[in-house]
């Protein structure tokens, strides 16, 4: 997939509550449907529809464990999304500090 596509898939599956959840529950180890159903008031066929939008995104993946399709968390695209938030939160913090920098002059100046 595409970056730009690909980080759109996985920005767009983390934005609904019910995908956090889901990839919440899978950080601690694998999950079958039926388990990754139980706290949600929806049926496994919605639930699944859910897990389909996070597989595409490639955050999760399922196996097979004899009549079982265990989920779990794919760590990679996590990782992507994050370093792409990181170039942001960078220059965030240094418009921050530049802001810091300016407001304590302007206080120095206002002091004496």
């Amino acid at each position: 997939m595409q970056s730009t596509a690909r980080l759109d898939a996985i920005f767009a599956a983390l934005a609904d509550p019910t995908r956090r959840a889901i990839l919440a529950r899978l950080a601690s180890g694998q999950a079958s449907v039926n388990e990754l159903a139980q706290p949600f008031d929806m049926s496994q066929p919605a639930v699944s529809k859910h897990l389909k939008v996070l597989e595409r995104a490639g955050l999760i993946s399922g196996g097979r464990d004899r009549q079982r399709r265990p989920r779990k968390l794919e760590p990679r695209p996590l990782a992507e999304a994050t370093k792409w938030l990181e170039r942001y939160r960078r220059r965030w913090e240094g418009n921050y500090r530049r802001l810091d920098a300016l407001l304590e002059e302007l206080k120095s100046k206002e002091r004496q």
